[in-house]
C-alpha cells in the first residue's frame, strides 16, 4: 500500500482521478495496528474502484492538522479533491465495506 507525505498530499490523494481512502495512522497506536490489516484487505478488494493510501501522522504533521484529525486510526474518503465522509477508530471489515459503499455507489 502506499504511502503518502504532507508534500505528495495533493497531487496522490487530491488531484486522483478515483475515490482515494486515506488511512491516518501512527506506529505506536494499536488500534491503527489492529485495522491494518483490513485497510489491506479493502485495498485488494475494491481495487480499480477506490485507491487506498497511507499516512503516517507522526512523520506528517501538516495534512492531518489542516484536516481537524485529533485521534487516529482516522480513515477519510476524498472524491474529486474533497472529503465526502470519514471514520475515526477501530471498524470491522464489514462495517469499512459499508462506508466505502455508501459512497461509491452514487
Amino acid at each position: 500500500m502506499k504511502e503518502v507525505t504532507d508534500e505528495t498530499f495533493e497531487q496522490e490523494v487530491l488531484q486522483a482521478s478515483v475515490p482515494t481512502l486515506v488511512d491516518f495512522w501512527a506506529v505506536w497506536c494499536l488500534p491503527c495496528q489492529m485495522i491494518a490489516p483490513i485497510v489491506e484487505e479493502i485495498a485488494r478488494d475494491y481495487a480499480g474502484r477506490v485507491q487506498v493510501v497511507k499516512m503516517d501522522v507522526d512523520a506528517n504533521p501538516r495534512t492531518p492538522s489542516r484536516l481537524g484529525i485529533m485521534g487516529i486510526p482516522t480513515l477519510i474518503l476524498f472524491k474529486d479533491g474533497q472529503e465526502v465522509d470519514r471514520l475515526v477508530g477501530y471498524r470491522p471489515k464489514r462495517a469499512l465495506e459499508e462506508f466505502l459503499l455508501a459512497h461509491l455507489n452514487r
